[in-house]
């Protein structure tokens, strides 16, 4: 594999990337090789080696051969191995923001931070892996009288499909963790995204990740699906939308094997008249991080009617406010969208929502014009603000996946509620209220995995984070995050 470890600008060349089986990058893959295109500049930047069914065949052969040793290994070495990918992951920050930057055209700030978070994420597993215990049943009067008790065992080789989407951050959320617990892991990179997930995959072998323990296999829907269906597979976990996550239980079926989803969601931040609402409007500018293409974004605000106006206002003057530009520049905060089809699909969907609804702001593709010369060809979305817009439409129900904000009114407590709970997803939910009743009163009303009160927090490893309904079911982070990836063993000795 040949990547350029220091690019400097939005024109920098990625090279060629391709799989990782048992420690070794392939130079060819019975799939062949695709382009990347920068999202910033519209240009051919490097290279992917796309793997087929041969490539996830020879990695899970060698994830279930490597699986035991690891297993067996004493879990301070495991620990000290993952402490040490963190360790590694740190000092490389700068390197793994500028290649996220250059796959996916984020803002090099937001690069940065989630590389720098995702070391977060392995030391906080590393933490766990000398600490994984189970737990001594009390004995029965009514059986036979012995030791009872619990051991939690790794699952062997898991899945893990990661979404294009800051796959820096599903990599700290589910291959640390997998790790921590003893699994082997075979990974299905994105093929939009996959430069800097090969850069980590080195990352831990230089830290000592003995070699069949991690593969990394860039590829498209073809080779998900044969590593979903694989027998020698024991677990999947996925990050994306909902008509693969269909696709996926569909073909997990064949063998039973478990199927972690975290999909999608239309998180909505609910505005009651007491709040404070210079914070809920600065909160607006979380469906603009990564040009609006995340499952958590706060995408809908509800708001009281008597502060309705004046939150429109304020939203539409903060949502102007981010700049658009080269994504290297330190001010720029607002990135280009994926790719054309992307940036017409969102334009669209604005369009036909602007019909019934009233368009503040934004609503159309970024001027050239005011963008530097370089990155004029790239894929830029407005800012787009919509008030008055239909609870039963598509932009108020669900993902847009572009940086648009949708703002509805209520008028009641009740009213509110139903509208929070009104999509299909129930991924998170910010509530904006100084009134500690209330706030006690809607909390539990919620149909969402994560419920903040007067700010999000962000996303800290040992918080537990995953979604109700249609966002998707089982875990990532905390100590939930790691016993998803383990199964119970329960052991009686009889007396």
């Amino acid at each position: 594999m040949t990547t350029t470890t220091s690019p400097s600008a939005v024109t920098g060349e990625l090279g060629v990337t391709g799989p990782l089986v048992d420690g070794t990058w392939r130079d060819k893959t019975s799939v062949g090789a695709v382009d990347h295109i920068n999202p910033a500049t519209a240009r051919v930047n490097g290279s992917v080696l796309l793997s087929g069914a041969q490539e996830v065949d020879d990695a899970v052969a060698a994830a279930k051969a490597a699986q035991p040793e690891w297993r067996a290994m004493s879990p301070d070495k495991r620990r000290r191995i993952l402490q040490r990918v963190e360790e590694l992951m740190l000092a490389r920050v700068p390197e793994l923001g500028r290649l996220t930057t250059l796959e996916l055209g984020a803002p090099i700030t937001m690069s940065s931070a989630l590389a720098h978070l995702c070391a977060g994420w392995f030391g906080y597993y590393a933490g766990w892996a000398d600490k994984i215990e189970g737990a001594t049943i009390p004995p029965s009067p009514i059986m036979a009288p012995g030791l009872d008790y619990t051991v939690p065992e790794s699952y062997g080789v898991v899945g893990i499909i990661l979404t294009w989407n800051g796959p820096i951050m599903s990599v700290g959320m589910k291959i640390a963790p997998a790790l921590a617990a003893g699994n082997s892991v075979v990974v299905k990179s994105p093929d939009l995204a996959p430069f800097t997930v090969a850069r980590f995959a080195e990352i831990a072998l230089e830290a000592g990740l003995p070699p069949g323990v991690l593969h990394i296999l860039p590829g498209g829907p073809e080779a998900g699906e044969h590593l979903v269906r694989h027998p020698d597979v024991d677990m999947i976990s996925f990050t994306g939308g909902i008509p693969t996550a269909k696709k996926i239980l569909d073909s997990a079926r064949h063998t039973l094997k478990p199927v972690l989803l975290e999909l999608g969601g239309k998180t909505a931040s609910v505005v009651f008249p007491d709040a404070d609402l210079d914070a809920a409007v600065a909160e607006t500018r979380s469906c603009l991080n990564l040009s609006g293409q995340g499952c958590n974004l706060t995408t809908r605000m509800l708001v009281h009617r008597d502060a309705y106006e004046h939150v429109v206002e304020a939203a539409a003057g903060a949502t102007v406010a981010f700049a658009a530009g080269d994504p290297f520049a330190p001010t720029t905060a607002l990135g280009p969208v994926v790719g054309a089809a992307a940036r017409d699909r969102i334009l669209g969907t604005v369009e036909q929502t602007a019909r019934d609804s009233r368009l503040v702001v934004g609503g159309h593709a970024v001027d050239p014009a005011t963008l530097p010369p370089e990155v004029r060809d790239g894929y830029f979305v407005e800012p787009t603000v919509l008030a008055d817009v239909d609870p039963a439409s598509e932009v108020a129900r669900h993902e847009v996946f572009g940086p648009v904000l949708s703002i509805l009114p209520f008028d009641t407590e009740e009213e509110a509620v139903a509208l929070a709970n009104s999509t299909p997803y129930g991924l998170g939910a910010v509530l904006y209220s100084r009134d500690v009743a209330r706030v006690q009163r809607v909390v539990p009303q919620m149909q969402a995995g994560t419920v903040h009160v007067n700010g999000a927090s962000g996303q800290p490893p040992g918080a537990p984070f995953g979604g109700y309904k249609h966002s998707g079911h089982g875990r990532e982070g905390g100590k939930e995050g790691l016993y998803e990836f383990l199964q119970t063993k329960n052991v009686f000795i009889r007396a």
